[in-house]
């Protein structure tokens, strides 16, 4: 017999960036030598305290079970957090839940406020796993379609044109994946006039909230007059920390709301792994002088890599604000996003991710990621430029 599967995943593909991972590494294997600029993952080592607080709380028997919502020093650890970074008032006792992983927060929140039927607006571009996560709450994602000739910017008018009986919450990443577009003051207030009006959730995934460029700081929607009531804030350690491996976010929020997202946690995930946000709070409470030599460092590549882009033929590269991506316009030589990020692929030993792995919005576009050595992106825009002429004389 054929074991039944369920209806769900009949209309979910696996991750395009992780598919495009297990080519690159099937193409390593067969010894072709080839620049990985795909993914999304910091080069750096978790800072040194971060280990060591981790590996001191294994030594000292630390590995049982914690409170489902999270050790109550890390609560507050965090709640303190967000009220000194994003200007966010959250009740540690009652309004923060530490997951295992950001990505594990995203999903509780949008299980918590989305029924069977329901519609989550998603401003596109957007990281390929939102529109997943919504399906498998039995929901749908409406595409909030951004436009590069705008600069990726949200405006009402747009959230306004996709709103249904339907829908119930609200979306937003920021800074964001893949554009690198920050939300300025007036965006994120039109966010939370919009879901006022329409009586929504807003969920404002933060993740790359550390990665910021040029003296910017991001405006956490849940810091705005009268939104706090109605916003889930998601955010973690992996990135500004650089601790992917270490699979550990929170969700902050009302209490009303969280209370129904540890329902989640508590029949899924039980808690997050106990070592682990010992290190978290050791990241928090600790020195931050890594995560800003690390941004500073994003920074640099940020120019060299946009510079470099913004030289090859048919390449048109804006200047990312936040996280640690490059998105780049490449409609001039002719190509989609996916027939271009092939080409690349086979012609330069170059993967990049194809825009229109973050929605159709993104045709026209692809994602590279500068969250590498200095010296594999510099060989990676050396090889795009050996490359591209050949592209253009067929």
């Amino acid at each position: 017999m054929s074991p039944r599967v369920a209806q769900r995943f009949s209309h979910i593909e696996r991750s395009a960036t992780f598919s495009l991972r297990e080519t690159v590494q099937r193409l390593r294997a067969d010894g072709v030598r080839v620049v990985d600029l795909g993914g999304g993952e910091p080069d750096f080592d978790t800072p040194p305290h971060i280990s060591a607080a981790a590996a001191r709380a294994l030594s000292e028997g630390r590995t049982h079970y914690t409170p489902s919502q999270g050790l109550p020093e890390l609560l507050r650890a965090v709640a303190a957090k967000l009220a000194r970074d994003n200007g966010v008032t959250v009740d540690p006792a009652e309004g923060v839940v530490v997951t295992p992983s950001a990505k594990h927060a995203l999903f509780v929140a949008l299980m918590t406020v989305l029924d069977p039927g329901d519609e989550v607006i998603v401003p596109t571009p957007a990281w390929v796993s939102y529109p997943a996560m919504a399906s498998l709450a039995g929901a749908r994602a409406v595409p909030a379609a951004l436009r590069g000739e705008d600069g990726f910017r949200l405006t009402r008018d747009l959230l306004e044109s996709c709103v249904s009986a339907r829908t119930r919450a609200v979306l937003v990443n920021t800074p964001g994946n893949p554009t690198g577009r920050v939300l300025t003051r007036q965006e994120a207030e039109d966010v939370r006039a919009f879901a006022e009006q329409h009586d929504l959730v807003v969920i404002s995934d933060e993740i790359y909230e550390k990665i910021t460029f040029d003296g910017r700081a991001p405006v956490s929607v849940a810091a705005l007059p009268g939104a706090a009531g109605r916003t889930l804030t998601v955010n973690g350690f992996s990135k500004g920390y650089a601790m992917t491996g270490w699979r550990l976010g929170y969700l902050a929020g009302p209490a009303p709301l969280i209370s129904q997202a540890l329902k989640v946690q508590e029949h899924t995930v039980s808690c997050a792994s106990s070592f682990a946000q010992y290190g978290a709070l050791a990241a928090l409470t600790g020195p931050q002088d890594a995560v800003r030599a690390m941004t500073g460092e994003y920074q640099r590549r940020r120019d060299a890599v946009v510079s470099g882009l913004n030289a090859l033929p048919g390449v048109r590269c804006p200047r990312p604000e936040g996280a640690f991506y490059a998105f780049a316009d490449i409609r001039e030589t002719g190509l989609s996003s996916a027939g271009f990020s092939r080409w690349l692929l086979t012609e330069a030993g170059v993967a990049l991710a194809p825009g229109t792995a973050f929605g159709a919005a993104g045709e026209g576009h692809v994602r590279l990621s500068f969250a590498a050595p200095a010296a594999l992106l510099e060989e990676a825009v050396e090889r795009m430029a050996a490359a591209l002429p050949r592209l253009r004389r067929r």
